[in-house]
C-alpha cells in the first residue's frame, strides 16, 4: 500500500489542477459573455453625433450618425466574406461639417472594384472603428493597383487626407446603394473559453483514469 501513496498523490493534485483551470475558463467564458453583450448594446445604442476628438480606447463601437458628402476618392481592401467570397472593402472619404474622416461603406465583389462612384450627399449611421488587422504577415499595400490588405486607419487617413477616424457604415439614405454594407458585429471577437474549458475537463478525467489504471498495476503486482 504504500506503494500506491505517491501515484495517489499525484494523480489527485493533478486532477486538482486541471480541474481548477477548467473553472478558471468557465469564469472567464461568462465575463467573456458579458464584455460581448456590452458591446453589442454599444453598436445597436442610438446614434450620436461624432465626438471632435474620440478616443479609440474608449470609442470603438460607438453608434454614430453624420451627414455629409461621401466622395469619389476611396481605397480598397482584399478581404473574402463567409458565402459570399473574395472582393474589397470600399474606405471613402466623407466630408461633414468641415471634417474629413474615413468611412467603411462596405463589400463589392472584385469585378466592381474600379467601377466609378461618383460623391452623393448622404446620411449615414454606423460605428466608430480602429480595427486590430496589422500584424508581421501583413502585405504592404500594392498602390499602383490600389489594393490594401488591411484596415490600417492611420495610414489610410494618411494616403486619403482624413482624420484617423473611420466609420463602418451601417445604413445610409442613398437613393442607389453601390456597396453593400458590411456592419460591425462581435461575431469576429474570439471566445474560445467553452473549448478550453472542455480540454481542461476532458483532461482531468483523463488523468483520473490513468491514475486509476496505474494505483490498478501497482495493487495487481503486489499481490
Amino acid at each position: 500500500m504504500k506503494r500506491m501513496i505517491v501515484p495517489a498523490l499525484f494523480g489527485v493534485v493533478g486532477c486538482a489542477i486541471l480541474i481548477s483551470l477548467g473553472v478558471w475558463q468557465v469564469q472567464r467564458l461568462a465575463w467573456k459573455q458579458a464584455v460581448l453583450s456590452e458591446i453589442d448594446a454599444q453598436i445597436g445604442a442610438e446614434p450620436v453625433a461624432v465626438p471632435q476628438n474620440p478616443d479609440p480606447a474608449t470609442d470603438t463601437y460607438l453608434s454614430v450618425v453624420a451627414e455629409g458628402q461621401i466622395l469619389p476618392r476611396e481605397l480598397h481592401i482584399l478581404v473574402s466574406i463567409k458565402r459570399v467570397g473574395a472582393g474589397y472593402r470600399v474606405i471613402s472619404v466623407f466630408e461633414t461639417e468641415g471634417r474629413r474622416l474615413l468611412l467603411d461603406r462596405g463589400f463589392v465583389p472584385l469585378e466592381d472594384k474600379d467601377t466609378t462612384r461618383g460623391a452623393v450627399q448622404a446620411r449615414v449611421v454606423g460605428n466608430l472603428h480602429w480595427p486590430s488587422e496589422v500584424d508581421g504577415f501583413t502585405p504592404e499595400p500594392d498602390l499602383d493597383r490600389d489594393i490594401w490588405f488591411a484596415r490600417d486607419v492611420p495610414r489610410l487617413a494618411k494616403e486619403l487626407e482624413t482624420e484617423p477616424v473611420m466609420i463602418v457604415l451601417r445604413s445610409s439614405d442613398e437613393a442607389q446603394p453601390s456597396v453593400m454594407p458590411v456592419p460591425v458585429n462581435s461575431a469576429g471577437i474570439p471566445n474560445d473559453h467553452l473549448q478550453y474549458a472542455i480540454t481542461w475537463f476532458s483532461l482531468a478525467i483523463l488523468w483520473f483514469g490513468m491514475t486509476l489504471y496505474l494505483l490498478w498495476r501497482i495493487r495487481q503486482r503486489t499481490v
